[in-house]
């Protein structure tokens, strides 16, 4: 029982639609040429009986954020502060 649950604190849940797959995670000093789509909220699961590998979370609630920004047209996220809980912000860009 020990070693499925170790083994699925460090698993990805989330998978990256192909149009998430063209959304790009970008700096603030990157998109100073473009225009903002809005702003996309994610959150996952940072526990699942025990805290969750924090490197996991960021990257699920990342590919969460390019899927939905793909959804507003945008080619490029921007974080909005520090991942919370699960959760995070991110801006929506659509670039040239």
């Amino acid at each position: 029982m020990f070693l499925s649950i170790s083994a699925l604190s460090g698993c990805s849940f989330v998978q990256l639609t192909d149009a998430g797959a063209n959304v790009d995670q970008l700096t603030a000093e990157a998109v100073s040429q473009c225009t903002q789509k809005g702003v996309v909220s994610t959150k996952t699961n940072a526990k699942v009986v025990f805290n969750r590998n924090r490197e996991t979370v960021i990257e699920e609630i990342t590919v969460l954020a390019r899927n939905e920004a793909a959804t507003l047209g945008a080619n490029g996220i921007v974080p909005i502060g520090e991942p919370k809980n699960g959760g995070q912000q991110f801006r929506s860009y659509l670039c040239p």
